[in-house]
């Protein structure tokens, strides 16, 4: 494998250009004692449902494993026979996509976002001569299931090994990337992996962390409720904490359950919550007024104005 460092800065416009993704879930998680590994729950959620969040802006998703409930609707494929190794499972997935670049993902990355997928596409596009662009974790190493392919490669090389051997099962994964010439995104944090219980308490541990553990929450929610929608959280915790202040601290859930359903009924989306979230900020600025001005030693008769 030919490995060199991207060549533009990580934000690097892609063009857009459609990618599809393939998720391999199927592996025997022998150092979690045999566990499914994909239904592990980190923050609330299932670790194939928190890579499934991350790349929601696939054209196509296949995940590689046996079919089971889902965060959002996927396509399911199998490697024949099942248990054939990461790269009969690549071969199974690619013939679900069409588009000209694939995301090729482990099923077990809990800190894997919608950020790290936009360096990779953008780190491919950018590197026109290269076959794939891939995350290197802490220690500089290459993370081939955490990585962007032009799809015609993988392709080209997974024929090739198929006319060497005559089989893909059982291959090592290296015999594919050793093909390919590919450039490197140094990310520590999406590249972390979960191999065993002790890497699961640690993803656990982390995301209760201060700096993490609401948005971490709210994308827990949203995956529960079944809802895709991005809000000015900053928003509705100051109309919270005025609520709470201004009025009684019962007053902020219930202000804010109340701008939700008035957003629904207003057909939904970010502009119907940010418009109920400004009504309910201002009428929470008006109330707390009036008290500031009925206040003894305020100079104000309560029934001025």
């Amino acid at each position: 494998m030919t490995s060199r460092p991207a060549p533009s800065a990580p934000d690097a416009p892609y063009g857009g250009i459609p990618y599809d993704t393939v998720v391999l879930a199927g592996g025997a998680a022998r150092r979690l004692g045999g566990a499914d590994k994909p239904a592990v729950r980190v923050g609330g959620r299932a670790l194939l449902d928190r890579v499934l969040a991350a790349c929601a802006g696939a054209s196509t998703t296949v995940v590689v494993a046996l079919p089971r409930p889902t965060a959002r609707q996927v396509t399911w494929a199998r490697e024949d026979p099942p248990g054939g190794g990461p790269l009969a499972a690549l071969d199974a997935g690619l013939r679900h996509t069409t588009a000209e670049h694939v995301l090729v993902l482990s099923a077990d990355l809990p800190f894997l976002d919608d950020g790290t997928v936009r360096r990779l596409r953008a780190a491919l596009t950018a590197a026109r001569d290269a076959d794939g662009a891939l995350l290197a974790d802490a220690d500089g190493r290459d993370q081939p299931l955490v990585a962007a392919y032009r799809a015609a490669a993988l392709r080209r090389e997974l024929a090739a090994l198929t006319a060497a051997h005559g089989t893909l099962t059982g291959l090592p994964l290296r015999r594919l990337t050793g093909a390919l010439d590919l450039v490197r995104v140094p990310d520590p944090v999406a590249s972390f992996d979960c191999d065993t219980w002790d890497d699961i308490a640690t993803a656990r541990a982390r995301i209760r962390e201060h700096g993490h553990v609401l948005d971490e929450w709210i994308s827990a929610v949203k995956d529960e409720l079944g809802i895709d929608l991005d809000v000015d959280t900053g928003a509705l915790l100051d109309l919270a904490r005025d609520a709470a202040h201004g009025v009684a601290r019962p007053a902020a859930p219930l202000t804010t359950f109340l701008v939700g359903y008035a957003a629904a009924h207003a057909g939904g989306g970010p502009q119907a919550v940010a418009e109920a979230t400004r009504k309910a900020a201002a009428l929470a600025q008006r109330w707390a007024e009036e008290a500031d001005e009925a206040a003894p030693g305020s100079g104000t008769r309560p029934d001025a104005g």
